[in-house]
């Protein structure tokens, strides 16, 4: 996601040849360097001198904005804020690079995240005679703030940040700097990261620790719904209403390089850990003013969807199995036949496709070139294509006529974890969508399932604080050389998923089965200390596949296998058949996936690490394919 950067600094006694005293530009350069492996397609600074606000940005990489200041240099200064745009609302441009300057440039601000309500704040704006430059929802927080400074603070630029914060839904890092306040950066944060880093006559600000890890190791943790104002002296915190809070003071005991894994030993783990924050960012900004599902760039006319009557899903690999979990929810939602095609195999066989066919393309970098060929292919074939990807203005979204991005920031690790999780997520609210358009679902029956949605970041990070067990588990069986794994209905794809994890990182033999195939075939392979998998459907509800896959638990357990079982909390029953129980937050049945995929991931990870295999960067493989 964004890199975000702020520092304030004293400036240099006269005649001081201090060498320790920074510039603001080149703290928040270094910082937007560290901060590069978040992913970005824009970069920018702002920084506030004796003549007032001054910025520069560009698109593309953060060479390109090096040139522009080298072209254009900016005024030595000692306040000032730097971002790495992940674009969101607008495309990857110059004019919607942040950071955004305002109110006749007397305001700077920057922004993580989304504003889910900037709809109405804009157009409530733009009745007052407010004229905007960008798509963004990032500038209409910057003009909504730069009127409340105005109007109602008084000249506090940190209580118009208390005001503004009040004001706006959804998620949100906030930093502003302002010509009528040298040496402050104040700055807001709901479920979007932000730390403070602590100096010696300097203060800095950063959506992690590698964002300043190059000046200090001090730094102080913020809360959900606070507000912090620094100073090259001090730093104070409070909530969105003015009181005063304290943050954690802590000391980074971990360089530079590792900073950007946030500590953990792989970018994999990071990853992993990083699931709730993408399913949460995935989910964001996704209604309008009235409550209905509005989807990111759904350039399909929406009498043409009323008329699909099949939709064939495409993707490679991991990506696939996100597509297997999809396949289920919009036929139980939408009632639409629903194929999923590995993309390398679509085209090679004479596809049935009509112009009332939907190709759905999964694609974590928009370049899988299976995926594109075959999404070519039905374009040509007179379907109508939308992408699920992780990567604004890809070659894939560029070519389709629809495009849901999933927001879950840059994946680095070969093997995908949280990708996985935002393309199921976003897949879900296709078929929400759906289903609201067709009149499948009454829009009560939507917002509950959309509720339980909203509730699944918690639960996985739920997941993630009682992950020991299972790490333990996989470093005792470092020496196994094969695992199976078995699951129904959406358990199925989850046990595919969990094995093509162990092949890819542990290099060890590794099968997912549908637990309902066990007789006609695989249990063969069941011997004496042969490790089983199981994902267990919840026992509850009407059409539940529970009691049957207990069976095949006792059928493998029979012939000797150690048998290991994800189920959901309260499930005492299955404790009777397993060797060992992981269990994970209630949810709807469908939505299950997003939790019974962790402890596989954090597993798989925790196994190779045990065989001393490198977990980011298995062998062969390679993170975008590129080529057929």
């Amino acid at each position: 996601m964004c890199g975000i950067v702020g520092y304030v600094g004293n400036a240099p006694a006269a005649g001081s040849a201090d060498s320790h005293q920074h510039s603001a530009l080149d703290v928040l350069i270094e910082g937007l360097r560290r901060l590069e492996y978040r992913g970005y397609d824009s970069a920018g600074v702002a920084v506030l001198t004796d003549q007032g606000i001054e910025s520069r940005k560009k698109a593309g990489k953060l060479a390109n904005l090096e040139a522009e200041l080298e072209a254009s240099p900016l005024p030595v200064a000692y306040t000032g804020i730097g971002h790495t745009r992940w674009a969101t609302h607008g495309g990857p441009t110059d004019r919607n690079a942040h950071p955004h300057v305002v109110d006749g440039g007397s305001l700077a601000l920057i922004h993580n995240g989304i504003i889910e309500n900037f709809a109405e704040h804009k157009a409530a704006l733009e009745a007052d005679g407010v004229e905007f430059v960008s798509e963004t929802d990032t500038e209409v927080a910057a003009a909504l703030l730069a009127k409340v400074y105005d109007t109602e603070s008084e000249g506090d630029l940190t209580r118009a940040m208390q005001l503004t914060s009040q004001r706006l839904e959804g998620a949100f890092t906030l930093l502003a700097i302002h010509k009528d306040h040298p040496g402050v950066v104040v700055a807001s944060r709901r479920n979007s990261p932000l730390v403070i880093g602590l100096g010696e006559g300097e203060n800095f600000l950063g959506s992690d620790v590698s964002g300043f890890i190059d000046f200090t190791k001090r730094a102080v943790e913020l809360a959900q719904d606070q507000v912090v104002t620094i100073t090259p002296e001090s730093f104070e915190i409070t909530d969105f209403f003015g009181s005063p809070a304290q943050g954690k003071e802590f000391t980074v005991d971990w360089d530079a390089a590792a900073a950007e894994k946030d500590g953990y030993p792989s970018f994999m783990e990071k990853e992993i850990h990083d699931q709730p924050e993408a399913v949460l960012q995935t989910l964001l900004g996704r209604s309008d003013i009235d409550g209905r599902l509005t989807l990111d760039e759904m350039r399909i006319d929406p009498e043409e969807l009323k008329k699909i009557d099949k939709i064939i899903v495409l993707a490679c690999g991991t990506s696939a199995y996100a597509g297997h979990v999809a396949k289920y929810a919009i036929e139980t939602w939408c009632r639409i036949p629903t194929e999923v095609e590995l993309a390398h195999e679509f085209r090679y066989r004479e596809p049935i496709i009509t112009p009332t066919t939907l190709v759905v393309s999964l694609s974590q970098s928009g370049e899988t070139m299976d995926t594109l060929m075959a999404v070519r292919y039905a374009r040509e074939q007179g379907a109508r294509t939308m992408a699920i990807c992780n990567t604004n203005g890809s070659t894939i979204p560029r070519e389709s006529d629809a495009v849901l991005y999933t927001h879950a920031g840059p994946e680095i690790a070969v093997a995908s974890t949280k990708a996985f999780l935002a393309q199921i997520v976003a897949a879900y609210l296709l078929g929400l969508y759906l289903a609201q358009l067709r009149g499948n679902k009454f829009q009560g029956e939507i917002k509950d399932i959309l509720a339980d949605l909203n509730k699944i970041p918690a639960k996985i990070q739920s997941v993630l604080d009682n992950a020991d067990p299972i790490r333990e588990l996989a470093r005792s069986m470092k020496d196994a050389d094969s695992v199976l794994f078995l699951g129904r209905h959406v358990g199925f794809p989850v046990a595919l998923e969990g094995a093509l994890k162990l092949k890819e990182i542990a290099y060890i033999h590794a099968e997912g089965f549908a637990a309902g195939e066990l007789k006609h075939g695989p249990i063969a392979l069941i011997e004496e200390g042969q490790p089983v998998f199981i994902v267990v459907p919840s026992p509850r509800g009407r059409d539940s596949l529970h009691a049957k896959v207990v069976s095949n638990i006792q059928e493998v357990r029979a012939r000797g296998a150690r048998t290991f079982v994800i189920a959901e909390e309260g499930d005492e029953a299955v404790k009777a058949y397993a060797e060992e129980v992981f269990f994970i937050p209630e949810t709807q049945p469908l939505l299950a996936p997003l939790l019974a995929t962790v402890p596989l991931q954090i597993f798989a990870a925790a196994l190779a690490g045990a065989k001393g295999y490198d977990v980011d960067q298995p062998r062969n493989l390679a993170k975008s394919v590129t080529v057929e």
